[in-house]
């Protein structure tokens, strides 16, 4: 099947006997054109099927107007209102979005890198995949002044700014809650060791239970992909536990109801024989019963903080490195998963 000639604006100009620079003009909605030639102008480039050849010209102005987003997960409640939150700001600046997810895989995220420096992105979005190690693959944008903002999950660059909360104390806040209604046995259920918001939150469960005098006991670590499923296989860890701590505090809401329903299929009654809090503020935490204690993590905010920053830098507002840091403010969600009132 052979493809339509693409029309151009020289068809335009001939159809309508006039000069290839007022068609040019006329669709750049240029006032010099006047508004009944527009009119025609217009009227046949729609009639004609004519295509504005954006790519073209955005190369001779060496700029796409597109910003690229690698995230670990799209099927994830947070990261799509981060999504919402950036494309809220990209369209209203007149930019485009290419998305793209690594499946939590550092290669994938290394090829979404390379496809979005060949598609000439003006500035890149990034939340690191699980097993990121290095940096490396996002060098070539350095090289070129294209600014890269990470998201969520960063990594201390001279060269890149990160927009986070304070995992470290939203983490310390919520096991200090823990321990406030008088549980002492704290199980932490995370993910792997190996990105900035884990080891944070680990950090400041830890730091909760130093300054309560709780000593940190290794098997209550418990690592896994904080999915539903994990947290159903957490449950069986727990349960082999004897005695069975006091308390739950998961780095995700989703793992954490997981590990509530496989628990409160065993018998377990929640918050009376173990009390959860988990962390995000997914809706999932106000279906679950009882109502999960959680961090609210302001998602579309951070999405919205991260594409304005990235655009000031595009538009040169200030300079690319000017900012290493951003941290938004988090809180705790105080519900019936931890209170031992509830008992």
């Amino acid at each position: 099947m052979t493809r339509e000639k693409e029309v151009t604006i020289y068809d335009i100009a001939d159809k309508l006997n006039i000069s290839i620079a007022t068609v040019s003009r006329a669709l750049k909605d240029d006032p010099v054109v006047n508004k009944k030639t527009k009119k025609k102008i217009f009227e046949l480039a729609e009639q004609l099927g004519y295509r504005s050849n954006h790519f073209a010209r955005n190369l001779r102005n060496q700029r796409t107007d597109t910003i690229g987003v690698i995230v670990p997960r799209l099927n994830s409640y947070f990261m799509s209102t981060v999504i919402a939150g950036i494309e809220n700001v990209a369209n209203d600046e007149g930019y485009n979005l290419i998305i793209t997810q690594s499946s939590e895989s550092a290669e994938k995220e290394k090829l979404s890198a390379k496809t979005m420096f060949n598609s000439r992105v003006d500035g890149l979005l990034v939340s690191l995949s699980y097993d990121t190690n290095d940096l490396l693959h996002f060098d070539q944008f350095s090289r070129k002044n294209i600014p890269v903002i990470f998201f969520d999950r960063g990594e201390e660059h001279i060269n890149f700014t990160n927009v986070l909360i304070d995992n470290r104390r939203s983490a310390y806040e919520a096991t200090k809650h823990l321990i406030g209604q008088g549980y002492k046995q704290i199980v932490h259920i995370t993910a792997q060791l190996k990105r900035n918001v884990y080891v944070d939150r680990f950090k400041g469960y830890k730091q909760a239970l130093e300054e309560n005098s709780i000593p940190f006991k290794d098997e209550f670590l418990i690592i896994g992909n904080l999915s539903i499923e994990a947290g159903a296989q957490a449950a069986e860890t727990i349960l082999k536990m004897d005695p069975l701590p006091e308390g739950v505090f998961v780095a995700n809401d989703n793992c954490a109801v997981g590990c509530m329903l496989s628990l409160k299929q065993a018998g377990i009654r929640i918050p009376e024989n173990i009390a959860f809090v988990g962390f995000n503020n997914d809706p999932v935490s106000k279906v679950i019963e009882p109502n999960l204690t959680t961090v609210n993590y302001p998602g579309y905010e951070m999405g919205e903080v991260a594409a304005r920053n990235l655009i000031n830098h595009l538009n040169g507002t200030y300079p690319i490195h000017s900012t290493n840091t951003i941290v938004l403010r988090s809180e705790l969600i105080i519900r019936a998963s931890s209170q031992r009132f509830s008992k």
